[in-house]
C-alpha cells in the first residue's frame, strides 16, 4: 500500500513538472524567477507541498504554482535580505520568530499593537512577513509554524484587513503546508466582525486551524516557558534588534567535557568508557578489538568485563535515518529519540559522517543548553570519517518536544589546526554562507524506537546485514517475553 502511494505521488510530481513547463513556462517564461523554476524541477518536497494543499488535483496545483511563482518574482523573495527591510520595522518587534508550541512547531509572532494601518508602510510590512517565512522555509524545509496573533492592548486602528489577508494568503498559496494553526490571543469583542471575514478567507477546511484564546486557554497550545508574562507565561525573552532574533540556539553547558552535578559519578564512568571513542573513527574490526582491550589494566574477569561493556552499550541507540548534507551526513535525519525516565534509556546518539575531501569543523548547539550534556559539541571530523556525538539530559531535567539541536559544519583549510584555539578562531572567521546547518527535534518514547538499533547488538555488524535482516531482528526484540 505504501509503495503504491509513493509511486502515485511520483507520477503526480512528474505530471506537474511536465505540464507546468508546457502550459505555463513556454508561454511566458519571464513571469517567474528562474531559481524558482529550477527548484520546481529538483525539489520533490516543494512540489508535493503544493499538491497536498490542492488534494493532489493537478489542475488546481498548477494554478497555485502560477500565482505563487508570480508573487515570488514581484516580491523578489529570493533576494530578500535584512537590508531590504527598513530598520525601524525590525526594531519595533512586531513580527519575529521565537519559541515553540507544545507540538514542537516554531512560533511566528505578530504583535498587532505595533501595527497601525498605513498605506505607505504596507509593502514593507509584507516584505517583512515574506522575509521571515522565506528565511524559515530555507532552514526548516516543510516543518510548520504556529502563528501567534497577539491582540492584547490593541484597538480598531491596529487592524489592517489587507495585511491580515496577505498573511492568510502566504499560508494558503505561497507557503503551503507551513501552517500548523493560528492562535489568536485576547481578541477584543469589537473585532468579532473582522475575524468572521478572516474565516471566509481561510475556507471551511482551514477554519479549524483558528484557535481563539485568552490567558486561560493559550496554555493548551504553548507551554509557559515560551509565553510572555502578559499571557501568563514565564519566558524572560525581550525582543531587541540588532541582531536578528534567530533560532535561540546556544552552546551546551558542558562543551567538550563533563560538568559537576548529582550525576557526576555516573558521568565520569561514562566518559572513561566512551569519551575517546566518540572522537575517533574506527572500523568494525578496530571496534571489536577495542572492546577486547577495555579495562585490561583492571583485575577483572572476562565475564565482569563483558557485563560492564554491555551495560554501557545498552544506553545507546544507533540511528538509521540519514540527512545527506553537502558536507556532513547526519543521522538521525530529523528527530532525536530519548527514552523516558521509566525506560532508563536517557542518552541518544548523533552520528556525523564527513563526505568531503577536507577536514570539517562542527559545532552542536541547542535551545535548552541547561538541560543537556553534549560530547563532543565542538570538534572536527576527518575526510571520510565519522564521529559519534553523545547527547544526554542533565541534572534530572526532562526532555521536551520543544527542544531543538543545531548541527553546524564548515570545511577547513588543509593546513589548519584542529585544537580548541584553532577551532575558536576558525568559527570567528568562517563566512556565514560557507556554514552548513541542520536542525533536529527531540522526541520521547516509552520503549525503543523501531527505526533504531542498539550498538551492542547491531552497530558493529551493521555492514553485514540487509535492511530486511535488521527489521526482522527488531521485531524479535520487541516481542514480549513469555
Amino acid at each position: 500500500m505504501a509503495e503504491c502511494h509513493a509511486q502515485n505521488k511520483t507520477k503526480l510530481i512528474s505530471e506537474v513538472r511536465r505540464r507546468f513547463e508546457v502550459e505555463y513556462l513556454t508561454e511566458k517564461p519571464d513571469k517567474y524567477d528562474p531559481r524558482d523554476v529550477e527548484r520546481l524541477q529538483q525539489d520533490d518536497n516543494w512540489v508535493e507541498s503544493y499538491l497536498f494543499w490542492r488534494h493532489d488535483v493537478v489542475d488546481e496545483t498548477l494554478k497555485m504554482l502560477d500565482e505563487s511563482f508570480q508573487w515570488r518574482k514581484e516580491m523578489a523573495v529570493n533576494d530578500l535580505t535584512e537590508s531590504c527591510i527598513p530598520r525601524w520595522l525590525l526594531e519595533i518587534g512586531g513580527i519575529y520568530l521565537h519559541g515553540y508550541d507544545k507540538e514542537g512547531n516554531k512560533l511566528f509572532w505578530i504583535r498587532v499593537k505595533y501595527h497601525i494601518k498605513d498605506h505607505k508602510t504596507i509593502l514593507d510590512k509584507k516584505k517583512l512577513i515574506a522575509f521571515w517565512l522565506e528565511r524559515y522555509a530555507k532552514r526548516e524545509n516543510g516543518k510548520p509554524v504556529t502563528v501567534m496573533f497577539d491582540l492584547s492592548e490593541t484597538g480598531i486602528n491596529c487592524i489592517d484587513m489587507d495585511f491580515v489577508r496577505f498573511i492568510i494568503n502566504c499560508f494558503k498559496v505561497y507557503y503551503p503546508k507551513y501552517l500548523s494553526k493560528i492562535v489568536i490571543f485576547d481578541m477584543p469583542w469589537i473585532m468579532n466582525a473582522a475575524f468572521k471575514i478572516v474565516k471566509s478567507w481561510l475556507g471551511p477546511e482551514a477554519v479549524s486551524l483558528l484557535k481563539f484564546t485568552s490567558k486561560n486557554e493559550v496554555q493548551e497550545y504553548v507551554s509557559v516557558e515560551y509565553l510572555p508574562p502578559h499571557m501568563g507565561g514565564t519566558d524572560p525573552f525581550k525582543y531587541s534588534y540588532p541582531p536578528l532574533v534567530d533560532d535561540d540556539f546556544q552552546t551546551p553547558l558542558c562543551e567538550n567535557g563533563p560538568i559537576a552535578s548529582e550525576d557526576e559519578a555516573s558521568s565520569k564512568e561514562d566518559i572513561e568508557s566512551d569519551g575517546k571513542e566518540t572522537l575517533e573513527t574506527i572500523s568494525n574490526e578496530e571496534q571489536t578489538a577495542l572492546l577486547k582491550k577495555i579495562n585490561l589494566t583492571e583485575p577483572t574477569s572476562k565475564a565482569e568485563e563483558n557485563e560492564k561493556v554491555d551495560s554501557k552499550m545498552k544506553a545507546f541507540k544507533k540511528p538509521l535515518s540519514v540527512f545527506k548534507g553537502p558536507l556532513l551526513h547526519i543521522s538521525p535525519a530529523e528527530e532525536l529519540y530519548f527514552g523516558s525516565t521509566e525506560s532508563g534509556e536517557k542518552k541518544t546518539l548523533i552520528v556525523l559522517t564527513n563526505v568531503t575531501k577536507n577536514i570539517v569543523a562542527f559545532k552542536v548547539r541547542t535551545t535548552a543548553p541547561e538541560k543537556y550534556r553534549v560530547k563532543p559539541s565542538n570538534s572536527s571530523c576527518d575526510p571520510g570519517a565519522s564521529v559519534d556525538i553523545v547527547v544526554s539530559p542533565h541534572g534530572g531535567l526532562a526532555v521536551s518536544a520543544q527542544d531543538r539541536f543545531l548541527i553546524m559544519g564548515a570545511e577547513m583549510e588543509q593546513l589548519s589546526g584542529t585544537g580548541p584555539a584553532e577551532l575558536t578562531q576558525f568559527w570567528k572567521e568562517v563566512p556565514r554562507n560557507k556554514v552548513m546547518e541542520h536542525r533536529l527535534r527531540c522526541h520521547i518514547v516509552e520503549s525503543s524506537k523501531p527505526t533504531t538499533l542498539t550498538l551492542k547488538d547491531n552497530a558493529f555488524n551493521m555492514s553485514d546485514k540487509t535492511s530486511e535482516d535488521m527489521c526482522l531482528q527488531e521485531r524479535k526484540s520487541s516481542r514480549p517475553v513469555k
